[in-house]
């Protein structure tokens, strides 16, 4: 028998045990790992490459927002992520879609939608509220911009990440576990990917993407 293995990304652990209850019907041989901060889920992925799905909120510990689904999306692109949070706007349902989403749930849905959304995305379907979201994104600024954000290499999404989060080259190079030269390179593709000239400029692209979760 098949065993279905879920990362379940959620910093509430109340919530983390709602989204365990909602899986534990899907399959008979269930593996659960809970993380709650943006590196424990990532480093969870890594470890382990047979993962089937994971459920991941957009505000987590140690990123901001739609960067931690850049940032994964690039490291594992054939890892299935469904995004779940709270934040159930269309322009965010969209743009979690346009970045890689395999799907999203609202956090206010009940535990048989939950179900529903996790059994669709692992049967290989894209699963969002009812609703449209297929239209392309209005802003044409917007669209170019992600279209730019999806050319960032994993280390420079999750350096990008970083800098949203505040942190110098020298903190990022420690956290990184790499030299504060890599992280200037990284930090120069990031601004010629993004078309800026300073990594203020870049950090407050990041921003724009992230405008829908602020509400």
């Amino acid at each position: 028998m098949q065993t279905l293995t879920i990362i379940i990304a959620d910093d509430h652990p109340l919530f983390r045990g709602a989204l365990s209850q909602a899986v534990k019907g899907i399959a008979e041989e269930l593996v659960i790992i809970e993380a709650g901060d943006f590196e424990v889920a990532r480093l969870a992925a890594e470890k382990t490459p047979d993962v089937d799905l994971m459920l991941l909120d957009l505000a987590m510990p140690g990123v901001s927002g739609f960067s931690g689904l850049m940032s994964l999306r690039a490291e594992f692109p054939s890892l299935p992520i469904v995004i779940v949070s709270a934040s159930d706007d269309g322009a965010t349902i969209r743009r979690a879609l346009e970045l890689g989403a395999s799907g999203f749930i609202s956090k206010s849905s009940g535990l048989d939608d939950i179900r529903a959304g996790i059994q669709a995305v692992l049967d290989g379907d894209i699963w969002v509220p009812k609703g449209d979201f297929t239209a392309p994104e209005e802003d044409p600024g917007l669209a170019e911009l992600i279209d730019r954000l999806k050319t960032l290499t994993p280390q420079q999404s999750r350096v990008l990440s970083m800098l949203g989060e505040g942190l110098l080259n020298k903190q990022i190079a420690y956290e990184l576990g790499v030299s504060e030269a890599t992280i200037k390179a990284h930090v120069s593709a990031i601004l010629l990917k993004l078309n800026v000239d300073s990594r203020t400029q870049a950090v407050i692209k990041l921003s724009k993407i992230n405008m829908a979760l602020v509400a």
